[in-house]
């Protein structure tokens, strides 16, 4: 089969499109053909050896997929050669066959593009746990999403719309916003690019705070950290929860004292941890999540697909913040 894999630690021109022998299910896995393989920024850590998981080369990227069972290996029940499947891979998606285990695969109701459902899990099951479990999101509280048009971004919008709260969407441009506004957010605020100095932090904090309103944001969903975050706890509600998701504009160092006068949590979100020690509670959060997406409540944002050749090109747009929603790599038709 063939797998575009990082054989070197470095940015996406090091990854290479090889023949390499056809993995098999073992014990409890499913052999999935992959048909689309969607792209999120672990892909860009990942391969440059910056990521907290480093596996061992060479590897593909690519942390989900969708496609059909092209397998089932011994022990595994309820799946059968043929059935549509999504499924999440920690990395190594990037490839014509994947050997996956069968308590990380989900069957993908017929008449579902697989595209589109490849696009799905990392994103909206990251941000049903975070807004649910750890952010005790309520109808009419005010959620403020930092990043709010990249694809954990879009999926806090279109979840905290579908669970009835306020939602403030924050992102760096126009184009952006508008693809809020399309999602479902009810104000949309724009940023400038990090870094800060001290007067632009404030002067940011104050722009968070006028947009989520006199009673601060109960909920704040941040992606991005960095220079964002502490402009954005300035803003939370009395007893607000504050969302730790991710880094992508780096480490931010929070001043405890904000959390002490609000009486606010700050909570650190880390689904795939979540989902491996509670299996049967991610299982209902995914159920939960193919609900909405049959109502038409959420629906994942694919901006772009790219040639199995070109998904370098895939990790390289997510890398320089470029995206909008999801990118997705197709492997096959």
């Amino acid at each position: 089969m063939k797998a575009l894999l990082s054989t070197a630690a470095g940015g996406p021109e090091t990854l290479e499109l090889l023949d390499i022998a056809d993995p098999v299910a073992g014990p409890g896995q499913l052999l999935i053909a992959v048909k689309a393989c969607a792209i999120n920024y672990p892909d860009v850590l990942i391969i440059e050896d910056k990521y907290q998981f480093k596996p061992a080369r060479p590897f593909a990227p690519g942390a989900e997929v969708s496609g059909t069972v092209a397998a089932v290996g011994e022990g595994v029940d309820g799946w059968a050669v043929g059935d549509r499947v999504v499924a999440t891979t920690g990395h190594g998606g990037m490839v014509e066959l994947v050997a996956v285990d069968a308590v990380k695969c989900y069957k993908l109701p017929e008449g579902r593009d697989f595209v589109e459902a490849s696009a799905l899990l990392l994103t909206y099951a990251t941000t049903i746990h975070a807004l649910l479990d750890r952010g005790r999101l309520k109808a009419g509280e005010t959620l403020l999403v930092l990043g709010a048009a990249g694809g954990v971004g879009l999926a806090a919008v279109e979840l905290g719309k579908a669970f009835g709260a306020r939602v403030v969407a924050a992102v760096s441009s126009e184009e952006k916003a508008e693809a809020c506004r399309k999602a479902g957010a009810d104000e949309v605020i724009l940023y400038g690019r990090a870094p800060f100095d001290k007067d632009q932090s404030k002067e940011l904090a104050e722009k968070f705070k006028a947009a989520v309103g006199p009673n601060g944001a109960d909920v704040i969903y941040d992606p991005v950290g960095g220079d964002y975050a502490e402009p954005a706890l300035r803003s939370i509600a009395w007893e607000g929860r504050y969302l730790v998701v991710g880094f992508p504009a780096g480490i931010p160092k929070l001043a405890l004292n904000l959390t002490l006068l609000k009486s606010c949590d700050v909570c650190g979100v880390f689904w795939g941890a979540w989902a491996a020690r509670d299996p049967k509670a991610n299982r209902a959060r995914v159920a939960q999540l193919f609900d909405l997406w049959g109502e038409g409540k959420i629906k994942p944002v694919v901006s772009e697909t790219f040639s199995f050749a070109r998904g370098g090109d895939a990790i390289a747009k997510m890398g320089a913040r470029g995206a909008i929603g999801k990118l997705v790599v197709k492997i096959a038709d």
